[in-house]
């Protein structure tokens, strides 16, 4: 599966430019089918891969991960993560009422 694709990568705005922003709309969702991690991007640097979003792991925060990170990383079980096809774009205060975050 394709983690990012290019209609994906023309919705992310460019890291930064959602900083004055109190509640930036998260676009893309990436999971772990096998752990309880998850990562949902907000902001994306094209040079660099990086993201700048949400990720509730083991302590929920804001944050950069790496595309590379994700492409490489594997869950308990050894599965890939995902990117789920059927995500919403929404706002980062529904995203954390949707989590119980």
């Amino acid at each position: 599966m394709m983690l990012l694709t290019k209609a994906l990568r023309k919705q992310l705005p460019p890291l930064g430019a959602t900083a004055e922003e109190a509640d930036p709309m998260v676009i893309v969702k990436f999971f772990y089918p096998d752990f309880h991690w998850t990562w949902f991007g907000i902001e994306f640097c094209p040079e660099t891969e990086i993201f700048y979003g949400f990720v509730d792991g083991d302590f929920p925060e804001l944050g950069s991960f790496s595309l590379v990170e994700l492409k490489t990383t594997r869950g308990k079980l050894g599965c890939a993560i995902e990117r789920d096809r059927h995500f919403q774009p929404c706002r980062l205060s529904e995203l954390r009422k949707q989590l119980g975050r």
